[in-house]
């Protein structure tokens, strides 16, 4: 309220004041009005920024999926130590599966993503399917195998080159339920004495099962994989990328170091030690590039991982550990020069062993260690 609201005014003075406060009201709308546009320009160009950033970072599919770019999920599936593994690494020019002479080494469905010009082949590489279901794991392993067949678009069935046993017969049972199209890999076709005996083999396969096609390979030594890939794309269907093109994989850092850890243990132990452990990550912390605050010295970024390898007895984690810990020490110098390949950075590695009696037949012992 005016303080002067007590003094007269004459209708001239309440003429001019009208005058002056309409004037007053139309400059502060235009100028709200030029407020209104400068939000506009404002809100329109952090749309166009996100816009920008958004198609920097995000690959461009639409050009690839107009010149007939293939995309699709591909399961690599047969009985344990066939070198579905092995397969998939050596397709993908990168270790991501765990590798060992011990059958049923994968245990866990790994998605490897292959990209090139032509295609994104997303492997998954599955447990081996056997019929041994003496244990909770043996019968999750299966599941998790049988599963990877559910709206995949093309099945790698992997078989030795000179052995066909009950197991493959299994899988085989299993492909029959479906109305997938399925690939045969021979796979060890290098260990073949007779070259020309792969012929036969492939011709008792096909009469065995309506293959979309046969491929001998050797995945270890890189032989046919080229025209493998070519198989691939042939049989996947036209579709832009389903993930980056610089992506390998779906999987977490602390899954892929846990796998490493295992596969170690496994080929350090041999026989000595059952494959049931299992290796759960307790930590893992990246830490930035700094400078020492008590030395004063630079340090690069370095990622601390701590993990706890579980066996089911005193005499296992006895092995594990070896003789005034030379085993342990090894596997854990091993598994960091693999990290630090894999992660590309520094990484600083502790290792603890102990005993969980029966995790491998307790449900909700492979329900917490991730089964």
């Amino acid at each position: 309220m005016s303080n002067h609201s007590d003094l007269p005014l004459n209708n001239e003075d309440n003429a001019t004041n009208m005058t002056e406060n309409t004037d007053l009201n139309v400059s502060q709308n235009n100028v709200v009005e030029d407020c209104v546009m400068e939000n506009d320009t404002v809100e329109n160009n952090a749309v166009d920024n996100d816009s920008a950033i958004e198609a920097f970072f995000s690959p461009d599919t639409s050009k690839l999926a107009a010149e007939g770019f293939k995309t699709g999920y591909v399961a690599i599936v047969g009985r344990p130590n066939v070198g579905k593994s092995t397969l998939m690494n050596h397709l993908l020019g990168q270790k991501l599966s765990i590798t060992s002479r011990k059958p049923q080494t994968t245990r866990h469905r790994i998605h490897g993503i292959l990209s090139n010009d032509e295609m994104q082949a997303v492997f998954v590489d599955t447990p081996g399917i056997h019929r041994n279901e003496v244990r909770a794991i043996n019968e999750r392993m299966n599941k998790a195998a049988v599963s990877a067949l559910v709206d995949v678009d093309l099945v790698l069935f992997v078989v030795d080159s000179d052995q066909w046993r009950d197991d493959d017969l299994l899988v085989l049972q299993k492909l029959g339920d479906t109305n997938l199209t399925v690939v045969l890999v021979i796979n060890k076709a290098d260990t073949l004495k007779d070259k020309g005996s792969v012929l036969p083999l492939m011709e008792t396969f096909n009469d065995s099962f309506d293959f979309a096609d046969i491929v001998p390979v050797s995945a270890l030594k890189n032989q046919n994989l080229d025209r493998l890939q070519e198989v691939i794309a042939s049989h996947l269907p036209v579709a832009a990328p389903i993930y980056d093109t610089e992506q390998i994989t779906d999987r977490s850092e602390r899954f892929l170091a846990s796998e490493i850890i295992r596969e170690k243990i496994m080929r350090s132990a041999g026989d000595e030690v059952p494959y049931d452990l299992t290796v759960q990550i307790d930590g893992f912390k990246d830490e930035a590039a700094h400078t020492d605050p008590k030395t004063g010295r630079p340090r690069k970024a370095c990622t601390f991982i701590d993990a706890t390898i579980y066996v089911e007895r005193s005499g296992q984690k006895a092995i594990v550990i070896g003789d005034k810990g030379q085993r342990i020490k090894q596997v854990g110098m091993d598994a960091r020069k693999d990290m630090e390949q894999l992660f590309d950075k520094k990484v600083m590695l502790t290792l603890w062993v102990k005993v969980k009696r029966g995790w491998s037949d307790d449900e909700r012992a492979l329900t917490s260690l991730g089964y």
